[in-house]
């Protein structure tokens, strides 16, 4: 198993950029507060050169991640414990591991997963540990059907509806350092991976449900979530949520009904 760790500041400034993205009301959180859950994504950048760029903007596979010879990368999704507050303006230090790879031939063909376990260290205190599933895919065939999504649920009891512009998408991008030009570049996603227009960030997905889920629960202990069908710029997303026994179902609805994203969350 390959591991590298990652070290960075919490930094406020960049917490305060995420709040403006989101727009959210109220202060950001400042020197001394708990980042809010999720919020670690804009941290522990992998800040390389353009050579060590793949076509699709993101790192080349073969040094942490094994190439396995399939261009096309997808968040599939993940599964988070928040274990102690992780503290703004406090370094931190971010070690992932490659736990495991699989390949598969699923209805569109060869793919391989690719599960990284994160765990975040702040002044020697395990804060946040997280699964993350990444699926590799074959290049995309213009020709080939596009396999039905699944039908989301229609029995929340809440629903938060929003679309995402062009200026969303990429501040959000800048703030991830996420290189995918499929979340930037419409070409390129509608031409070369067979998208219908630019592609929400799945963990954007995921912090709209996230803030829904603390705002019902508060404070969180665990979220799980899986992307089952891409949202694009264009549209307007339901975002929803159904107490359970044990938390909360939370789901991202298409304006067609396919189901984007299912979550679920403990506090």
């Amino acid at each position: 198993m390959k591991t590298r760790e990652r070290h960075d500041m919490i930094d406020p400034a960049r917490a305060a950029a995420l709040h403006a993205v989101l727009n959210l009301s109220g202060p950001s959180p400042a020197h001394g507060d708990p980042l809010p859950p999720f919020w670690h994504y804009i941290h522990f950048w992998e800040a390389l050169p353009a050579s060590g760029l793949g076509r699709d903007g993101h790192p080349r596979t073969g040094s942490f991640i094994p190439d396995l010879g399939l261009p096309r990368r997808m968040w599939a999704g993940g599964n988070l414990g928040f274990l102690a507050p992780l503290r703004v303006g406090t370094p931190a230090t971010k070690r992932s591991t490659v736990t495991n790879v699989a390949e598969k031939s699923g209805r569109s063909g060869k793919l391989a997963i690719v599960t990284l376990t994160h765990e975040i260290i702040q002044s020697g205190i395990a804060c946040i540990r997280e699964e993350q599933n990444l699926i590799y895919r074959a290049e995309a065939d213009p020709n080939d059907a596009k396999p039905a999504p699944p039908r989301a649920p229609t029995n929340e009891i809440i629903c938060r509806e929003r679309s995402f512009s062009t200026t969303d998408l990429f501040r959000y991008s800048a703030l991830t350092f996420n290189g995918h030009r499929i979340h930037y570049d419409r070409n390129y996603a509608c031409d070369v991976e067979g998208y219908l227009g630019l592609v929400v960030h799945g963990p954007l997905l995921a912090q709209t449900l996230i803030e829904i889920a603390e705002g019902m629960l508060g404070s969180l202990k665990t979220f799980d979530f899986r992307a089952t069908a891409p949202a694009f710029d264009t549209e307007l997303i339901s975002f929803c949520a159904l107490p359970t026994a044990l938390g909360l179902d939370l789901w991202a609805r298409g304006p067609d009904g396919r189901l984007c994203m299912n979550a679920s969350a403990t506090a």
